[in-house]
């Protein structure tokens, strides 16, 4: 079984998840469902088809959070140091824009561009690894080929 690679925030953030779907989702869809059944004639019964269907998700959900925290290996980040590598929080200069963006190469189910949060299949984070600060890469993007240049390479 392959080992899925995690932050301990993304960790954490994925255990909340699983312990709010376990403790709070799950019992409420399930008084839904006995709500509904009381209204009679369930082929009819579009809030108990509703709640049957959040219920899948749900259950579904919790499944797939199972099997990820069970595969889990938690990269303690804080102990690295040297050149990108997972876990890393890389500050980079768009060549292009002029821009700086800081970005945390992260595990697949924990990524969040929004947040700074990179996926490591990525095409930057990809194009990261084994870096060091001052280096450049060249990432190909749909908007054509961009060129970033790593100001700074942290482990927080």
């Amino acid at each position: 079984m392959e080992k899925i690679l995690m932050t301990p925030a993304g960790h954490a953030a994925l255990e909340t998840e699983l312990k709010t779907l376990r403790s709070v989702e799950r019992p409420e869809v399930i008084r839904a469902i006995a709500e509904a059944r009381e209204h009679g004639d369930l082929s009819e019964n579009a809030e108990y088809h509703a709640a049957r269907e959040k219920q899948s998700f749900i259950e579904g959900r919790i499944k797939e959070l199972e099997s990820l925290l069970g595969r889990a290996e938690v990269v303690d980040v804080s102990r690295l140091d040297g050149p990108v590598k997972f876990g890393a929080t890389v500050t980079l200069l768009d060549e292009e824009s002029g821009e700086e963006k800081a970005y945390q190469i992260v595990g697949e189910f924990e990524a969040n561009i929004e947040k700074g949060l990179l996926n490591i299949r990525s095409p930057l984070a990809r194009a990261l690894i084994g870096k060091e600060d001052g280096d450049t890469v060249e990432v190909a993007t749909p908007g054509g080929l961009r060129g970033y240049e790593i100001l700074s390479v942290r482990y927080v």
